[in-house]
């Protein structure tokens, strides 16, 4: 069980190099996002947008500071456990979906119900009906649902990663260039659609894009180059 936290995400002192490098692609004092806060976070490509979300979703640890998730110093866990921690309390949509091709549309999205029985558990009845209501949330029939995931279009992927990260409730959605391939009427859809649904559930929300003009759609907006020191250290170089 996760204590109630007033910050969704609380990044202290972070600094993390990758093997060989000759210093630090991030290095960030403090970064939080609050407890229902939507966040819009955008940068240059290669400019460590990604690695920041490994940290957050404890994938990689760093190699000094605190990352904190939900109450949780993802830090103090071992890799098993920040793995279980991370299917049960962070729902990723990733910029390529990830979606299983050979799974239809509706097994994709009840994947994390099986891999996590407190993602299950959040579930009020069945996870395959709480799938369906969120494939109708995004405009996925059952005809949709039917088929697998590799005959999908890339919009049908795209919803069908969304419903995936929001089912069983997650207190967390991260969303990694998840609009790269769409255009911009059908990018602006999507933020619309995944803003309401992390509204509706309660979750904390950070998108990340490299598209400054998704901005106006959140609260708030934070430039990585702004709260990443090892930016301003290259720049400086």
């Amino acid at each position: 069980m996760i204590a109630p936290a007033t910050e969704a995400v609380a990044l202290e002192d972070v600094k993390f190099a990758w093997p060989g490098a000759a210093g630090p692609c991030l290095d960030v004092p403090r970064f939080s996002i609050a407890a229902g806060e939507r966040v819009f976070l955008h940068g240059p490509s290669g400019g460590g947008k990604s690695t920041l979300l490994s940290l957050i979703g404890g994938v990689v640890l760093p190699g000094a500071g605190r990352v904190t998730v939900l109450g949780q110093d993802l830090t103090a866990l071992p890799a098993a456990a920040r793995d279980r921690f991370r299917a049960a309390h962070v729902g990723f949509v990733f910029q390529l979906f990830n979606l299983l091709p050979y799974l239809s549309a509706l097994d994709n999205i009840v994947l994390p119900c099986r891999f996590s029985r407190e993602r299950a558990a959040r579930v009020a009845g069945p996870p395959a009906d709480e799938a369906r209501r969120l494939a109708a949330r995004l405009d996925l029939d059952e005809a949709v649902l039917a088929r697998p995931a590799a005959q999908l279009s890339v919009g049908q992927q795209q919803r069908v990663a969304a419903a995936r990260a929001l089912i069983g409730r997650p207190g967390l959605i991260v969303a990694d260039e998840p609009t790269s391939a769409l255009d911009a009427d059908r990018q602006d859809a999507f933020v619309d659609l995944l803003l309401a649904e992390c509204e509706a559930s309660g979750a904390s929300l950070l998108f990340v894009s490299h598209d400054p003009r998704l901005a106006r759609h959140f609260t708030r907006s934070v430039a990585l180059p702004d709260i990443n020191r090892a930016h301003v250290a290259r720049e400086a170089a």
